[in-house]
């Protein structure tokens, strides 16, 4: 039987190949995100708006989640912890006023101004942010 010896110097040259082309896929990667516009009050979020159904702290109501590029939220939160800024938009409706508003709405295109804007950081939440004060734009 004969046993096949690679010289020290040639594993080492294959190491330093594939890790220089994890390096560089991981690069690829990074450029390919498209990079995330910032979210500040008063801008419109637009996109397909969903209705949700949940059951946050014991109480059945309405929720509506906006689906729309990624976006940068204003400071402290930021990208909320990922990659490209959150592109799911959890939509609470103030009262009854605004969910019958989001209710004609449901399946449609949107455009929503928003006022305030958070990282969702809660287990009811089923979106990466939350947009508590809104108002719809016609």
């Amino acid at each position: 039987m004969t046993r096949l010896r690679f010289p020290l110097s040639t594993i080492a040259a294959l190491a330093l190949t594939l890790a220089a082309s994890a390096v560089s896929a991981q690069d690829s990667a990074q450029a390919a995100l498209p990079k995330p516009t910032a979210l500040r009050v008063g801008d419109i979020l637009s996109g397909e708006l969903n209705a949700l159904k949940t059951r946050a702290k014991g109480k059945k109501g309405p929720v509506y989640q906006l689906v729309s590029d990624p976006r940068r939220l204003p400071a402290p939160s930021g990208l909320c912890n990922l990659e490209n800024g959150p592109e799911t938009f959890q939509i609470v409706p103030a009262d009854d006023a605004q969910a019958t508003q989001l209710k004609t709405h449901r399946g449609k295109q949107v455009a929503l101004k928003v006022v305030s804007v958070s990282c969702a950081n809660e287990p009811g939440q089923m979106s990466e942010a939350v947009v508590t004060k809104w108002s719809l734009v016609k």
